[in-house]
C-alpha cells in the first residue's frame, strides 16, 4: 500500500511547513488517473495524524478527472485510463493534460497566540 508512503510524506512536509503552528486543514489534489486511492489515504491520514501538529487537522481532497488530447486531430476527451482511443478519429496518439497529479494543494495553521 503506497499510500500509507504517500500519507507519511505529507504529514512530515506539512509539519515542517508549519513551523510548530497545529495544522487545522491539508487540501490534496488527485487525479484519477494516478495509482492513488482517496479513500486509503483518508484512511492513513486518520491512522498517522494522532500526536502529530496535524491532530486536529482535517483532510480534504480534490478529484481532478482525466482528460487526454488527441496528437492527430487536437480532439480533447475524457479519459478513465492512462490510454485511450481518439473519439473523432480513432488515433492511439493520445496526451495526457489532466488526472495524473498528486499534488498538496495548500495547508492551514492555528494562529498561535
Amino acid at each position: 500500500m503506497h499510500e500509507l508512503s504517500l500519507t507519511q510524506a505529507i504529514i512530515e512536509t506539512v509539519t515542517e511547513a508549519a513551523h510548530g503552528a497545529p495544522v487545522q486543514r491539508v487540501v490534496l489534489e488527485i487525479g484519477e488517473l494516478t495509482a492513488v486511492m482517496p479513500d486509503s489515504i483518508r484512511f492513513c491520514f486518520e491512522a498517522c495524524k494522532p500526536g502529530t501538529l496535524l491532530a486536529e487537522a482535517t483532510l480534504y481532497i480534490l478529484t481532478v478527472p482525466g482528460r487526454g488530447r488527441c496528437r492527430n486531430c487536437g480532439y480533447e476527451m475524457a479519459l478513465d485510463m492512462p490510454y485511450g482511443v481518439c473519439d473523432r478519429c480513432d488515433s492511439l496518439a493520445i496526451d495526457i493534460i489532466a488526472g495524473q497529479d498528486f499534488i498538496l494543494k495548500s495547508m492551514e495553521t492555528a494562529l498561535c497566540a
